[in-house]
């Protein structure tokens, strides 16, 4: 199986900042968080790897809610990685790209 990566962004209030960050970490799937405040500016990028996740999680979180008090709104991008089976990333026969 090869790995697909998506990245999507969500609008969020500084009030749910925290409890967003850490349901996203907790998804398992998950990549990189970057959280941006209104003008687009990036406060904290978070690598995530599979099994660090834990041991960083309760600082970051710890962090992330003083960093909440700055600005009332921010905008969290997410990497996230799925697996995709091998006939979908194949590449097309030529009868295909007919």
């Amino acid at each position: 199986m090869d790995l697909r990566t998506h990245y999507e962004e969500f609008r969020i209030q500084a009030k749910d900042l925290v409890e967003k960050v850490h349901s996203l970490v907790r998804e398992g799937n998950i990549r990189r968080i970057i959280i941006k405040d209104e003008k687009g500016n990036t406060f904290i990028e978070i690598p995530l790897a599979v099994g660090v996740v834990t041991a960083l999680a309760v600082p970051v979180l710890a962090g992330l809610g003083a960093i909440a008090a700055l600005v009332a709104n921010f905008t969290i991008g997410v990497e996230r990685t799925e697996a995709v089976p091998k006939e979908e990333t194949a590449q097309p026969t030529a009868q295909e790209r007919q």
